[in-house]
């Protein structure tokens, strides 16, 4: 087995996503895919080499030489990567992607000669469950590749390049020439069915190039930003699971956001707080069904009894999210446990409520398809959250050191009554509006007496505390109250004196909290994004945009952003590419700009709220 892959060692920001709306593979500069979960992003990943060593599963193909020069990007407006290797004998291109259309999960990996003549070599270790295991590999009857069995999976290699059995793996050396194309298909199966039948590697190339484009060419953001906004948005695309609409976190699981550490979870859910990012940054860049999916997905997934309504879902709206630990999996530069599920899903997050009002109050305003049933659902939610919002939470970085009374929790709380009355008053829906109104103030004052602290000059984290919390940065975002509020401006300045790290913002200070975990954690790279929104609202631009530059400086050479950013070791931290951290990428360009302003977009009409 080759000994210069023997890791993973490759840092986060070393891979780039490939993904077909269904599930996603992060492959690294070295021509390594690390991991795939197949063919949903839930399942069971066929490649863990990310989470442990090559042993757990990985595909490399690359140059059998062991420090070629190395270029990649995306072509403009895909999600197709392409690689480029030079050696002293010649160069050579490998295109990776997921097809777009055909209904089938495949991927396909096709060298392309560009000069002269590379020695490649190519890698198979295919490891089911999350790479525990090994399955039974016979030839297909053509000899054109191979077939994996194991359980009800079935995986099936295609090539023309020669195979071999090493250790447990599938091996190929060739050489492509200048002019050459050399192939690679991986398709997913039932093991009871016959193989999927072949695919043509440059048509699905052509078609999913196509296809990619017909879909970025609707992106109606055209400002200073645009490659950085699109590039954005199709992460977002990618991270979208066509069946239902559903939105994933991300398409990993348990990437740490402290090396070493413990605070490793699983992404590859749908989150209501994500709701109306999602949503808004959907409509503002003209994305008018995909929006009207996500927003259907959200309907379904929450419809029933609101006491148990969750915090996040399966891609289909499943439920029942059981966390377990991998003990064979070593983990990321061994950062450990390895966990699948969350049991997050079962918390009580108040502010998810006031997401879930928010994002149906921004569809009706963007005139997105009234659906009837979604009211109805609402007034029923709003019942619920008029018994229970004066009860403590876990709130939205969903601690595990028990409940308190969060504010940005409680602001949240105030949101949802304040959209129903926006709603009532705009739409004309019916409603108890006056009992909303009476709510609304009611939390306001609350919130007001209880979680400002005059002695910081600042809002905190919870009541009574004396910690500062970056997700009050949403309170004027939100339209709790205007930027130029005394107490807004206050809170800010502290944000910025307390818990900045190298002019990056931390979610909080973990080493002063009781969040039950150890501490010790990256910068959150959505909340820096909210700080420079908060900056552009108060006047600030300078700042604003030097902090938004300072950020995209943080992105991959593929333009990829995990959710955290280590400023000391400068390291990418935590699940990648996060759906988060691009939604705030995209907002914050927008409200940089003159005509896009979704700050004030979310927010409008705050002077009016009572």
């Amino acid at each position: 087995m080759s000994e210069r892959i023997g890791r993973a060692s490759s840092r986060i920001e070393d891979y780039a996503l490939i993904g077909d709306c269904h599930s996603a593979a992060l492959v690294s500069r070295t021509g390594s895919i690390d991991w795939l979960c197949w063919p949903r992003f839930d399942s069971g990943a066929l490649f863990a080499a990310l989470l442990g060593n090559t042993e757990h599963g990985h595909w490399l193909i690359a140059p059998d030489d062991p420090r070629p020069r190395i270029q990649r990007r995306y072509r403009d407006g895909t999600l197709i990567l392409e690689t480029e290797y030079e050696t002293q004998d010649g160069a050579v291109t490998l295109i990776d992607f997921m097809p777009l259309e055909g209904g089938r999960p495949d991927l396909v990996r096709i060298l392309v000669g560009r000069r002269g003549q590379v020695a490649m070599h190519a890698e198979l270790m295919m490891r089911f469950d999350y790479g525990i295991t090994a399955p039974w590999v016979t030839r297909l009857e053509d000899g054109q590749g191979l077939r994996a069995v194991a359980g009800p999976d079935m995986v099936v290699l295609r090539t023309a390049a020669p195979l071999s059995g090493e250790e447990l793996a599938t091996v190929s050396n060739f050489t492509v020439r200048a002019g050459e194309t050399v192939a690679f298909t991986l398709s997913h199966g039932a093991s009871h069915l016959d193989p999927p039948p072949a695919l043509e590697p440059m048509q699905a190339l052509a078609e999913t190039e196509r296809a990619w484009r017909q879909w970025s060419s609707r992106c109606q953001y055209e400002g200073e930003w645009s490659a950085a906004v699109l590039g954005s948005h199709i992460v977002l695309k990618a991270l979208t699971y066509a069946p239902t609409g559903g939105i994933v976190a991300a398409p990993t699981t348990s990437l740490p956001e402290k090396i070493g550490g413990q605070r490793n979870w699983d992404y590859r859910y749908c989150w209501l707080r994500d709701a109306t990012f999602a949503l808004l940054s959907l409509l503002d860049a003209g994305y008018l069904d995909e929006a009207r999916a996500w927003r259907e997905w959200l309907l379904r997934a929450i419809a029933g009894s609101p006491a148990q309504a969750q915090i996040m879902y399966g891609l289909g709206g499943e439920r029942r999210l059981p966390e377990l630990e991998l003990d064979w999996l070593p983990g990321y530069e061994q950062s450990r446990p390895i966990r699948i599920g969350n049991a997050a899903a079962g918390q009580l997050q108040l502010d998810v409520y006031g997401e879930v009002m928010d994002a149906f109050y921004q569809a009706r305003c963007a005139d997105l398809d009234h659906n009837h049933e979604a009211w109805g659902l609402q007034t029923v939610l709003l019942d619920h959250l008029e018994t229970i919002w004066n009860q403590p939470d876990e709130g939205i970085w969903e601690t595990r050191g028990g409940r308190q009374h969060f504010t940005h929790s409680k602001v949240m709380a105030w949101v949802a009554f304040d959209r129903a009355v926006r709603s009532v008053d705009a739409f004309g829906l019916p409603g108890p509006a006056d009992r909303w109104r009476r709510l609304r103030r009611e939390l306001r004052e609350d919130i007001c007496r209880n979680a400002f602290d005059q002695d910081l000059n600042s809002f905190v984290q919870a009541y009574g505390s004396k910690r500062l919390d970056a997700s009050l940065l949403l309170l004027p975002l939100v339209g709790f109250l205007p930027p130029e509020d005394p107490r807004v401006r206050g809170t800010v300045a502290a944000v910025e004196q307390r818990l900045l790290s190298d002019g990056l913002v931390l979610r909080y200070d973990t080493a002063d909290t009781h969040d039950g975990l150890p501490p010790d954690e990256g910068a959150f790279l959505a909340c820096s994004f909210w700080l420079a929104d908060n900056l552009v609202l108060q006047g600030r631009r300078a700042e604003a945009r030097d902090l938004f530059e300072r950020l995209l400086d943080l992105r991959n050479d593929v333009g990829l952003l995990a959710e955290q950013y280590d400023p000391l070791a400068r390291r990418q931290l935590g699940n990648f590419p996060q759906a988060f951290s691009h939604l705030a990428l995209a907002d914050t360009a927008r409200n940089l700009s003159l005509s896009q302003r979704p700050a004030d977009q979310r927010s409008r009409q705050r002077r009016h709220s009572g």
